[in-house]
């Protein structure tokens, strides 16, 4: 059988052991949280605030966490063997997304609900999560595809989470147009646009190039993220 979601459901069960006794990740996880639960105290109607913690939730957990899984398994050399095993790049990658997916989606609804954040539209706002959520865990997929330990994936990761979470902040201190234009097609940039033209009471045609984008996004990140798969399958 080409897809098995045994084998699939296996790498989970195992990730989630390994999450639990990790109290390091578990701790990670709770900043978004924090962040939540202090913005929900205060009367702000900035819409642009209430966005940064979902994104900094899908920084942390999607792509953060699953960095440090994925540089967890490579320093134990727990990877190889699942990389040399009968699974297919399909089902492990899957399956090393997984648990980062789920952990990402709670974390989200629970930073919305903290934050008291309205959602102007579930069914865009829900479609973009969904693909920040495979952008983010296949970016920390391949930071953790690159690393050889966890704590080298802080050090690799860092300007890539320092773009992906403050992009905006870099914006309002770097004088260079290129730069600037460059920060503008980031995936996080394409999230806030699509949900302040949201709640400005928008649709899709004002959201549709942002669209467009986070789906080129997908599909550039998936096709590096698989050529350094096979590049680490057989590498001594």
């Amino acid at each position: 059988m080409f897809f098995s979601f045994r084998r699939v459901n296996a790498i989970l069960v195992k990730d989630w052991k390994d999450l639990i006794k990790n109290a390091y990740i578990l701790f990670t996880l709770a900043f978004p949280l924090i962040f939540s639960i202090w913005l929900g105290k205060m009367d702000i109607e900035n819409t642009f605030t209430y966005i940064f913690p979902i994104n900094f939730s899908l920084v942390i957990c999607g792509c953060f966490v699953q960095a440090a899984m994925v540089a967890e398994e490579k320093e134990k050399s727990t990877l190889r063997g699942l990389l040399l095993s009968p699974a297919t790049t399909i089902e492990i990658l899957i399956g090393k997304s997984a648990l980062s997916a789920i952990t990402t989606i709670i974390v989200i609804i629970a930073s919305i609900l903290l934050s008291n954040f309205k959602i102007p539209s579930l069914l865009w706002f829900s479609l973009t999560i969904l693909l920040c959520l495979i952008i983010y865990i296949t970016i920390g997929t391949l930071l953790g595809l690159l690393s050889r330990t966890v704590m080298e994936t802080t050090i690799i990761g860092m300007p890539v989470l320092v773009l992906l979470g403050m992009g905006s902040v870099l914006k309002a201190v770097i004088n260079n147009d290129l730069l600037t234009r460059g920060i503008d097609f980031l995936p996080n940039e394409q999230f806030s646009n699509i949900l302040i033209n949201l709640n400005e009471g928008n649709g899709f045609n004002d959201i549709s190039n942002s669209l467009l984008i986070l789906v080129a996004w997908v599909f550039v990140t998936l096709i590096i993220t698989f050529i350094v798969y096979g590049k680490r399958r057989f590498d001594k």
